[in-house]
């Protein structure tokens, strides 16, 4: 295979990179293993005392990193499995905006729709919003060969300032710049991204700055999320105007903004958004 490619269909890699079936997450008792392929046969694992994070790891407890060869050894008793985020699919609750539904991206301004899937275009709102529940679901692709902020990296942007990132950050150490972080301010309390071209979820609460009569800011933004249906942020004060990268970079002078999607230069896509406005 070409060490830099790219894919973006779970069968197409099942068809084509033997490794795509390895990695993943296995279990067995007491503990748990992520397998990060690496591309070319090779992978990075980690051992982790008391099962995979949000089942059974929690912070504090014991991640052990596993070369290639001693990995592979130790997946051998051990069982594969997929977990699935319980709010996948999730209907639009009543009285939500629809943002996404497959079909149409008239929402969005430079919204772009390829195979029912909205593509992680710089695409933004034509909407503002202040106060949400937000659900929205993404997929990564799978980058064997890539690092770092170079493997999935994408980001949904909250009142177009404050970035949820996106990035498949699987297996890693969960920081502000990974999968799950609010990117420059917080990292989340544990790393719940899931395997590449898996449908992962954010399920975000969103309380806006307020503003006194003179247009002085009285309370900064606040934030509860969860990635894959567990808790990574709960009511989070937003201690930044805004984060990098975000579309409104002038001075935080307002209650509301839009969602904006980051466009990083690789192949994320979304579907199934939506929102439910503050009342």
């Amino acid at each position: 295979m070409r060490q830099n490619r790219t894919w973006t269909d779970p069968a197409a890699a099942r068809r084509e990179d033997p490794d795509f079936m390895i990695q993943g997450e296995y279990t067995g008792r007491g503990v748990g293993l992520q397998l990060v392929a690496l591309g070319g046969g090779k992978f990075d694992g980690y051992l982790l005392d008391g099962g995979l994070p949000g089942a059974g790891w929690e912070p504090g407890r014991s991640r052990t990193l596993l070369k290639s060869d001693e990995a592979l050894d130790r997946i051998k008793s051990l069982k594969r499995v997929e977990r699935k985020s319980p709010t996948l699919g999730k209907k639009a609750l009543r009285g939500a905006v629809v943002l996404f539904d497959g079909r149409s991206a008239d929402a969005w301004e430079r919204g772009k729709v390829d195979g029912g899937f909205l593509q992680a275009s710089d695409a933004i709102t034509k909407q503002r919003f202040g106060g949400y529940t937000l659900h929205l679901e993404f997929r990564t692709p799978y980058m064997p060969a890539a690092r770092g902020q170079g493997r999935g990296n994408s980001g949904v942007y909250h009142s177009g300032r404050w970035e949820t990132q996106v990035l498949d950050s699987f297996g890693l150490d969960g920081r502000d710049n990974e999968c799950g972080g609010i990117y420059s301010i917080a990292q989340p309390r544990l790393n719940m991204c899931l395997p590449p071209l898996a449908w992962q979820t954010y399920d975000v609460d969103f309380t806006p700055a307020t503003f006194d009569a003179s247009g002085r800011r009285t309370a900064w933004a606040r934030i509860t999320v969860r990635l894959n249906g567990v808790l990574v942020h709960e009511n989070l004060e937003l201690t930044k105007d805004f984060t990098t990268s975000a579309p409104l970079s002038n001075p935080l002078d307002g209650p509301t903004g839009p969602i904006y999607l980051q466009n990083h230069g690789d192949s994320v896509v979304y579907r199934n958004i939506w929102l439910v406005p503050q009342k």
